[in-house]
């Protein structure tokens, strides 16, 4: 079975939508939750996300062995999300050999060029069919 790693940060909206959407979908995968913070944590936990924590070393464990690794695309960038993505959780992300589905999400600065302009709930829907695909 697959092991599914949600990141988000701030206030978690995106990765409760996403861990929705996955577990709505009913798709068979090991679904982890990994928050920056405990407010990004806990609105995973209230989507159904059995398996979860906050920080950046657990983070940096659960992409040791993810097969897919979910999230804004700040996840790769040290210092995005106002601060709370940190080099290493940066540099865990992306050595991870996880498939990472990383979401154009345009906010602090970074800005996504040469993709559509979705709003959260299309692009968490379409994050969740290209999981189903995997």
């Amino acid at each position: 079975m697959k092991k599914v790693v949600i990141i988000d940060g701030q206030g978690g909206r995106l990765g409760q939508l996403i861990a929705e959407g996955i577990i709505n979908s009913k798709i068979e995968c090991d679904l982890y939750g990994i928050g920056t913070n405990t407010a990004a944590t806990a609105a995973m936990i209230k989507a159904g996300v059995k398996n979860a924590a906050t920080g950046e070393n657990p983070i940096i464990v659960a992409c040791r062995d993810a097969d897919v690794i979910i999230g804004p695309i700040a996840i790769t960038s040290a210092d995005s999300l106002l601060g709370e993505i940190t080099p290493n959780m940066a540099v865990a992300v992306g050595q991870s050999k996880a498939t990472k589905l990383l979401l154009p999400v345009s906010h602090c600065n970074n800005l996504v060029v040469g993709t559509k302009d979705l709003n959260m709930n299309e692009m968490v829907d379409a994050a969740v069919e290209q999981l189903k695909r995997l």
